[in-house]
């Protein structure tokens, strides 16, 4: 799915912004692809990676149920120590990893780095910590940028209750992917918002939709056609 073009050069001012799902990172081609695109112009690239997978693991092991409303996890603040691990952790490195070996100059962030990003509470009676992406640190990410560098971005975000000394259960916020690639892609006005996943895309009635305006996509929404994690694509690719 492609969200958002803007602009007609690409380089290290106009990056794109590539939002990879867990289930698609296992996927060797896909960090051959990156590593080649990173090679053809360094600079012009920035990954968000999901890892639910690994996470809804964790919290089963522990005899937790994963739960979801919207597409988005329902998160306590036990669980941002599992998804610390699985992501910001786990994921993230292996993700890292695999790019580096393809000779790509990458490295890994979390949103919590440098305050990468900050986030508001979303809907804490419903989802508990989760957050809605509000600020980002472009500094780092230009930076980090123009040094040549590929950041690698777990979406884990830091609280905008941080700065008012709230609880260390309060400080972080679980963010989805989605929602993260979005704002770093309009943050930096990326040239495209790309998400990646393991599905063929939009489907309406079994078929493939290969374009959607925004009317079409908040009927898709509205009307339950769309569900589950492709609800928080489209409305990730409507706030983009």
């Amino acid at each position: 799915m492609k969200a958002g073009a803007r602009g007609e050069g690409r380089g290290a001012s106009r990056p794109v912004v590539v939002k990879i799902g867990g289930r698609a990172q296992s996927d060797p081609a896909l960090a051959r692809a990156l590593a080649a695109a990173w090679t053809a112009a360094p600079g012009s690239l920035v990954v968000v990676h999901g890892g639910g997978d690994e996470v809804s693991a964790l919290q089963r092991a522990l005899g937790a149920t994963p739960t979801f409303v919207g597409g988005r996890r329902v998160t306590s603040a036990e669980d941002i120590e599992l998804l610390r691990m699985a992501l910001s952790g786990s994921a993230n490195k292996r993700l890292v990893s695999a790019l580096v070996s393809r000779g790509a100059s990458a490295i890994g962030l979390s949103g919590e780095d440098a305050a990468l990003l900050t986030a508001a509470p979303l809907d804490p009676e419903r989802l508990g910590h989760v957050g809605d992406p509000r600020q980002v640190n472009v500094a780092l990410l230009r930076h980090l940028l123009d040094g040549g560098y590929l950041p690698v971005i777990s979406p884990l975000s830091r609280s905008e209750r941080a700065s008012e000394g709230a609880g260390a259960d309060s400080v972080v916020l679980n963010v989805n992917g989605d929602d993260a690639a979005a704002v770093l892609a309009a943050a930096l006005e990326a040239d495209e918002l790309l998400f990646v996943a393991d599905v063929v895309g939009v489907l309406v009635e079994g078929c493939v939709v290969p374009e959607l305006t925004p009317v079409d996509t908040g009927q898709l929404i509205a009307t339950g056609a769309a569900s589950g994690g492709m609800v928080a694509k489209l409305e990730a690719a409507l706030a983009a």
